[in-house]
């Protein structure tokens, strides 16, 4: 389970920045094709209404979502059985509480973050 976790920890921050480039790479499609918006003034205006706190935050909370995830994922992979039915019950359980928890824990953040002013 320890290298699962390791490997989650350490993907995860990594699938966290491929994300934000797509999205951002989204974006500046999206305003250019839809709104007129060049490449130039998108990324102008990003660099003001965006500072690099706002990317840390992110940055930070994604080992922790991973290592929560991972661990849920581990407990209901341990409690399955010998069927196909106890797979499928339990990999539910663990996606359903996976995001439960993640939603939780991302309120957390929220109000950590607020309380420091971050």
């Amino acid at each position: 389970v320890f290298p699962r976790l390791v490997a989650l920890v350490i993907g995860l921050p990594c699938l966290t920045i491929i994300a934000n480039f797509a999205a951002l790479g989204g974006g500046i499609v999206a305003a250019w094709l839809y709104s007129d918006i060049p490449p130039a003034a998108f990324i102008d205006r990003l660099r003001v209404a965006i500072d690099l706190s706002t990317i840390f935050a992110g940055l930070i909370k994604a080992p922790f979502m991973a290592l929560i995830i991972g661990i849920i994922a581990s407990v209901e992979g341990m409690k399955v059985g010998g069927s196909a039915e106890s797979l499928g019950l339990h990999v539910t359980a663990s996606v359903v509480k996976s995001i439960f928890i993640v939603i939780i824990l991302d309120g957390l953040f929220a109000m950590f973050y607020a309380a420091i002013g971050f």
